[in-house]
C-alpha cells in the first residue's frame, strides 16, 4: 500500500524523501518476491516499464519493445506502477512516457539510482573542512553504470523540500523532487540523460512554507543577467597552460621583488557596447587588461569580485564565495595566457 500522504506531498511538491515511494521497492505479489517500481508522472497520459537490456536477457528475452510492461495509474495526481519479478531485477530499467501532446519519451528513472556523496563528504561538509566540495555539490556531470547524466547537490538545512526544474522538465517542480540527507541537510539528485549546456534552478521551499527558485550556490556558470538560470558546466575540458609561470614562481623568490599591485572590477573596467550589454568575454579582456597593466608597470592584478552577483556595478562586491560567472565573461574551454601573476579575493 502507498500512503495517502506521501502521494499528496508528491502531488504538492513538498516531499523531503520521495525515493521512500518512486523508484523500486521489494514487494510480495501473490505469494512471490517482486519488485514495484513506481514514478510519478503528473503530466503522463501513459507510461511504460522497460526493463534493462541486461534483465531482458536473462529471461532469455530480445530487446525492450518484447521486454515492455505497462504502468498501472494507481492515484489521479499521475504514479504509476509496474511489478516485476524480483530474479534478475536490474536498476537499469528505462520508463517510456507519452505525454499530454502525444509526445514520447524515453529515460532512466532518476530514483533508481543511489546517493552520490559519501557519509564522509557529508561529514566534512557539516564541519566546513571540505576543501574539494566543489567536486561534490552543484551541479557534476557523472556515469553510473554506464549511464550519463547530471548529480545535482545543494545544502539547504531548513528547507521543507526542494525540487529540480529547469528547461528539461519544463520548470515543473512535481517532476524532479530531490532528497534529504539528515542530519546533513543536503538535497540530492542524480538525472540521467542530462548533458552540459542545461539551464536549471532549485525550487526551494522554505521553512515557513514560502517558494522561490534558487539559482545554484555551487553553479559552475549562470545567465547573462537579468536572467539567472545555473548552467551545467564541465570543467574537465579546461586545458591549463600556465606551466612556464608555475615553474618560474616556484624558482623565484618573491619577498625580494617589488609589487604594485592594480585592483579592478572586471564587469566596469571596460565595455564594448557592440556586445550584448556591452560585457566583455575573459579572454578578450585578458589581453586588453594584461597590456594595459605592463605598460603602467604594475606586477599583480587583484580581481574585485570575478564571480555572479546580483548586479554587474563595482560597487557590488558582496557575493557568495563559490558564485558561478556570467556566461557572457567565461568560456570554460578556453585557457589561460596571462603572462603576470593574477591573484583573486574571494570576500569583499
Amino acid at each position: 500500500m502507498v500512503p495517502l500522504e506521501g502521494v499528496g506531498a508528491l502531488a504538492e511538491a513538498n516531499h523531503a524523501d520521495p525515493f521512500a515511494l518512486l523508484g523500486p521497492h521489494e514487494v510480495e505479489f501473490n505469494g512471490q518476491r517482486a519488485v514495484s517500481v513506481r514514478a510519478y508522472l503528473p503530466t503522463a497520459e501513459q507510461a511504460w516499464l522497460l526493463p534493462s537490456p541486461h534483465a531482458s536477457a536473462l529471461r532469455g528475452e530480445v530487446g525492450l519493445a518484447q521486454a515492455s510492461q505497462p504502468m498501472r495509474r494507481i492515484h489521479p495526481a499521475g504514479l504509476y506502477e509496474a511489478i516485476l519479478p524480483h530474479a534478475g531485477f536490474d536498476r537499469g530499467y528505462q520508463l517510456r512516457i507519452a505525454g499530454e501532446q502525444g509526445q514520447v519519451i524515453t529515460t532512466h528513472d532518476p530514483y533508481a539510482f543511489d546517493y552520490y556523496l559519501t557519509d564522509f563528504d557529508r561529514y566534512l561538509i557539516g564541519e566546513g573542512r571540505h576543501y574539494n566540495a566543489y567536486e561534490k555539490l552543484g551541479a557534476q556531470l557523472r556515469t553510473v553504470d554506464g549511464i550519463a547524466g547530471v548529480n545535482f547537490a545543494v545544502w539547504a538545512p531548513n528547507a521543507q523540500s526542494v525540487g529540480l526544474v529547469g528547461d528539461f522538465n519544463g520548470w515543473d517542480g512535481r517532476k524532479h523532487p530531490m532528497r534529504k540527507q539528515i542530519p546533513s541537510g543536503i538535497w540530492e539528485l542524480f538525472v540521467p540523460g542530462l548533458k552540459e549546456g542545461e539551464k536549471y534552478k532549485y525550487r526551494v521551499r522554505g521553512e515557513h512554507g514560502e517558494l522561490i527558485d534558487k539559482s545554484d550556490p555551487v553553479g559552475f556558470a549562470a545567465e547573462l543577467p537579468p536572467r539567472t538560470a545555473s548552467i551545467v558546466t564541465d570543467l574537465t575540458k579546461h586545458q591549463w597552460q600556465d606551466e612556464d609561470w608555475m615553474q618560474r614562481r616556484q624558482n623565484t623568490n618573491w619577498l625580494e621583488k617589488p609589487i604594485s599591485v592594480y585592483e579592478v572590477h572586471l564587469g566596469s573596467w571596460k565595455r564594448d557596447w557592440n556586445r550584448h550589454n556591452g560585457w566583455i568575454d575573459y579572454r578578450t579582456l585578458a589581453h586588453d587588461l594584461v597590456a594595459y597593466c605592463q605598460e603602467m608597470n604594475y606586477t599583480h592584478l587583484e580581481l574585485c569580485q570575478s564571480a555572479s552577483t546580483p548586479t554587474r556595478e563595482a560597487g557590488a562586491i558582496r557575493r557568495s564565495v563559490t558564485s558561478p560567472p556570467p556566461a557572457a565573461t567565461v568560456r570554460p574551454k578556453t585557457s589561460c595566457t596571462s603572462s603576470i601573476t593574477v591573484t583573486s579575493t574571494t570576500s569583499a
